[in-house]
């Protein structure tokens, strides 16, 4: 494998994938080169996140975040419900 430091040929990052990510985890960002031109960058999650400013949330704190429902006025009507004949 000819792997300069930080720089993979396309194939070689396809068949050592796994490697490539190890990689990204340990030593930074990778970059990926296609005759002889860096076409990609594999970055790690966290360094992604940071980058774009994607906040991840997690369940309940996305469901703390729902307005106040109570303000909503959802009365129902005291009328018996409608008769459904089934035959």
């Amino acid at each position: 494998m000819t792997v300069t430091a930080g720089q993979w040929q396309l194939q070689e990052a396809k068949q050592h994938f796994s490697e490539l990510i190890r990689a990204v985890r340990t030593e930074g960002p990778q970059f990926v080169t296609k005759h002889g031109q860096q076409v990609a960058v594999v970055l790690d999650i966290v360094d992604y996140r940071r980058m774009t400013g994607v906040e991840v949330v997690d369940f309940k704190s996305f469901l703390g975040a729902a307005p106040d429902l109570s303000e909503l006025d959802l009365e129902r009507s005291p009328a018996p419900a409608r008769t459904v004949d089934f035959e």
